[in-house]
């Protein structure tokens, strides 16, 4: 084989126009050179930070002492007077180092190598600690891909729900315990002002602060209105909690109530699980995972729950094309259902709060469809319309929406399920 010439810059140089420049780095060029250099430093940082608890720990041996506690206690004074912090924030940096150097080197790495962020790096850390030793292995490889590919919000929930389905045998007994520190009490601040704090079920919170939500936005679209949508949502609970009644509301306000949406393979409902099928796992919007007692007991409840069934379901609406603008209520629900939160990067309100969006909009011929439809937050929305931004959804994707910034970068966001598409395996008509 004949070997390749040797590279001759000056050959190249020659060879270029003489209007030629090298390329200059855009400003988010630079803001992503210097977030990569805060990583970078950031994986420094905890390997020196360890490397200095464990200098002393090695020192203090050599001298004889042998109250570890204090030396901890004086790394972590002294760290937190260099850097001036505060010592419960060194200490949290001296375990967070302790952890990516000898628990979890594969996550120092990914820093190291500016993959993840600092804050995907901490949080991973803290979830897999409170995962018990047996699930950490198997867990570790699969979050770490999350932490390299996702936003740190989708990356939270997602995380969350990786732990919970690992759990999931254990996710009813730990359920019931937590169900017995259920409790409501009072933190009085300054100014005459307290705050109200609730330890209930998560389904019920999210339900609650639906419909405080929905309220106040119809409170808040009178024209006289001036009062902001959490000032409304405070006045609403106080209303609600204090009357028992919310006459004081328009008519059109007192009709709401609170809605979740709970998904649960049909089969696993009804005590038979399918293949693949885990009967322990359940999910409700915005929450994730939620023992299967708790969801029977929610899909047998009253109409305020929306059942979403994984399995073929008849007269399922997916289009109505160009006869009307606005879905159906089925089309609008499988469409909340299918994204969870806001399509916009890294936004997690939750698609029930959210606005249905044309992808391709209705005046420049779009259909009402599934294809063409994904919820939307005020403000990506917004965005969408009048930031400059592209946002068109994914053909054959499952719902996934690819936005173009105005400098001409990409963002793919995945929507958090797909809609199944069944084939028959025998002649006859199509589920859908």
């Amino acid at each position: 084989m004949e070997a390749a010439p040797d590279f001759d810059p000056e050959a190249e140089a020659c060879a270029r126009p003489d209007d030629w420049h090298p390329p200059i780095p855009s400003a988010l060029d630079l803001v992503i050179e210097a977030d990569a250099t805060i990583s970078i430093h950031a994986a420094q940082r905890f390997a020196r930070v360890d490397e200095m608890r464990r200098d002393a720990l090695a020192d203090a041996s050599r001298h004889g002492y042998d109250l570890n506690d204090v030396i901890e206690r004086s790394v972590r004074l002294e760290l937190a007077a260099a850097l001036a912090i505060t010592e419960a924030a060194a200490g949290a940096m001296i375990a967070q180092a302790d952890a990516l150097v000898h628990r979890y080197p594969s996550v120092l790495e990914s820093l190291a190598g500016a993959r993840t962020t600092q804050r995907h790096a901490v949080d991973l850390v803290e979830a897999m600690d409170a995962v018990e030793p047996e699930f950490r292995g198997r867990l570790l490889p699969r979050a770490l891909e999350l932490a390299e590919s996702l936003p740190v919000g989708t990356f939270r929930r997602q995380l969350r729900k990786l732990i919970e389905s690992a759990r999931s045998v254990t996710l009813t007994e730990r359920h019931e315990h937590a169900l017995q520190a259920r409790r409501v009490f009072v933190e009085n601040v300054d100014d005459g002002m307290a705050w109200l704090h609730a330890l209930i079920p998560a389904v019920e919170v999210h339900a609650i602060h639906g419909r405080l939500t929905a309220s106040a936005k119809v409170l808040a679209a009178h024209p006289d209105e001036t009062r902001t949508l959490d000032q409304l949502r405070a006045d609403v609970l106080c209303d609600i909690l204090i009357d028992g009644v919310t006459d004081l509301l328009p008519s059109e306000a007192r009709g709401i109530r609170p809605t979740a949406v709970v998904t649960v393979p049909a089969l696993a409902l009804l005590g038979a699980p399918g293949p693949g099928d885990d009967p322990q796992i359940a999910s409700a919007e915005g929450v994730g995972p939620i023992p299967m007692d708790r969801a029977r007991a929610l899909c047998a409840g009253s109409a305020g729950w929306m059942r979403v069934l994984t399995h073929p379901e008849t007269g399922m609406v997916l289009s109505v094309g160009r006869e009307r603008y606005r879905p159906p209520p089925e089309l609008r629900r499988l469409v909340q259902w299918r994204a969870e939160t806001c399509m916009g990067p890294g936004c997690n309100i939750p698609a029930a709060r959210c606005e249905i969006d044309h992808n391709v909009a209705w005046e420049h011929g779009g259909e009402t469809s599934l294809n063409n439809l994904t919820p939307l937050c005020k403000g990506h929305h917004t965005i969408k319309h009048h930031g400059r931004w592209r946002v068109e959804q994914i053909a054959d994707s499952g719902g996934a929406l690819l936005w173009t910034s105005p400098a001409g970068r990409r963002y793919r966001v995945e929507p958090e399920r797909r809609v199944p598409v069944f084939t028959a395996t025998h002649p006859g008509p199509a589920p859908f």
